[in-house]
Parts: structure tokens; C-alpha cells; sequence
């Protein structure tokens, strides 16, 4: 399970740079949005702020917990997707930030997303692409120059990430006015900070860094350390993408 504590402090800040995108693909103000995946509450804050009413749902009860506690005019239910528990056309715009590649089947997770939106409602999703996360792919690197091994945790959603085989993919739902465009920005913040934030928020990706024991774990973060420098300035480049449409 993420600790909420470490994820607040790195991926709820790297992730903090789409909310404004996000939020704004789904055109006019929504009055009911629902935020999926919400972690920590980054696009929560940001559409209450806006004036929607919000509903918030992930998977793990600690992350709602520091919602509900954050953000108490929001509504939190668990859920995980492919299924929701609200009724058919219970939102007029959906976001979701950096959720949609973690789910187990994309093709049934958007058909759940179009029942319960109502005709005319808003969809919005970011995703990461893979082969330019170097603010994450350092973590990899380091495990590969202290000669970790290292296998990366299964990622179904590579098949359908490009914007083209997505983009089919929302229009097979049943989504029109289509459309995938590309965020790119640097994440500046300072790389032992990263190492904390990362490490101890214990996702599937790197936990294998946890599991080591001191004297390997030292030559890891000695690795990283060495990879990680060159980006201490300007800050570690990341892209993403931002897929929208109607129902």
C-alpha cells in the first residue's frame, strides 16, 4: 500500500503540474466532477476551488482518509476501477489524473467512465509515457549500475498508450470530439528529496529498492546519486499525455 505521507511529498508534487490542464480540457466549469484516483487530493483542491461539487474515489483507504480530512466538503467513496458505484449519468465531467494507466482492463474502465457521465459530460485523463519519464526512470537506472536485478512490474496499459490507439479507444466507448496532446515540463525539486519521496512511498515499481539489504541499498542510493545530479538545477524532464472527450 502507498504511504500517503511520502507519496504527498514526490509523486503528489510531480503530478501537481497537470492539474491545471487537466481541469481545463473539460471545458466550462463542471458543477459535479468526479476525480479518479485521487490520491492525496491535488485535482480535488483544484476543482473544489473551481466551485464543483466533488467526488473522490481510489482504491486505498489511507489516501481517502487524508482527503476526507483535507477536504470535507468533498464526498470520498472507495472504488476500484473498472467499476464504480454511482448511477448512469450521475457527473457532468470526470478527471483523472495519472490513474487510467494503472487500471487492469482500459477498454472496460472507459465504458464504465461513459455510464456515468450524462450525454454532453466531459472526460479528462493524463498518463505517463514510459520512454520519457526521467524523473523516474533514474530509480531503474541505479538499480542497473549496482547491478540490482531488477524486473519491472507488468504494464498492460504500453499496448494502448499512444495517442492514436487511445484516442481509437475513447471513440470505441462511445466518446466524440477526441482528442490526445502531449505535456512536457521539468520537475525541479532536489534530488534527495526525490529519493525519500519515491523510495518511501513503497508503489509496486520500486519497492525491490526497499527490500535491499544496507550495504546493497548504499550502493543504490550511490547510484543514484551520481545519475540524479545532472537534473539538480534544471530538474528532471517529464512527459505525459492528456486525452479528452464528450459523451
Amino acid at each position: 500500500m502507498r504511504d500517503p505521507a511520502a507519496y504527498d511529498r514526490g509523486f503528489a508534487r510531480l503530478t501537481s503540474y497537470t492539474v491545471e490542464p487537466l481541469l481545463d480540457a473539460l471545458g466550462p466549469r463542471p458543477r459535479r466532477l468526479l476525480d479518479l484516483g485521487c490520491g492525496t487530493g491535488v485535482v480535488t483542491a483544484a476543482a473544489l476551488a473551481l466551485g464543483a461539487e466533488v467526488t473522490a474515489v481510489d482504491s486505498s483507504p489511507a489516501m481517502l482518509d487524508v482527503v476526507a480530512r483535507r477536504h470535507p466538503g468533498a464526498t470520498v467513496r472507495g472504488a476500484t476501477l473498472p467499476v464504480l458505484p454511482f448511477d448512469d449519468g450521475s457527473f457532468d465531467a470526470a478527471a483523472g489524473n495519472f490513474v487510467i494507466n494503472h487500471v487492469t482492463d482500459t477498454p472496460a474502465t472507459l465504458a464504465e467512465l461513459h455510464r456515468v457521465l450524462r450525454p454532453g459530460g466531459a472526460l479528462a485523463l493524463t498518463w505517463w509515457t514510459s520512454e520519457e519519464m526521467t524523473a523516474t526512470n533514474v530509480f531503474a537506472e541505479a538499480l542497473a549500475a549496482a547491478r540490482v536485478p531488477y524486473e519491472p512490474p507488468a504494464r498492460p496499459f504500453t499496448a494502448v498508450e499512444r495517442p492514436e490507439r487511445f484516442a481509437g479507444l475513447l471513440t470505441a466507448a462511445g466518446f466524440g470530439e477526441v482528442g490526445v496532446r502531449t505535456l512536457r515540463w521539468r520537475h525541479r525539486v532536489d534530488p534527495a528529496a526525490w529519493w525519500t519521496g519515491v523510495v518511501e512511498a513503497a508503489g509496486p515499481r520500486f519497492e525491490v529498492i526497499t527490500r535491499q539489504p544496507p550495504e546493497t541499498l548504499a550502493r543504490v542510493r550511490a547510484c543514484y546519486d551520481r545519475l540524479a545530479a545532472p537534473y539538480a538545477a534544471a530538474g528532471f524532464p517529464v512527459c505525459a499525455r492528456l486525452a479528452h472527450g464528450l459523451r
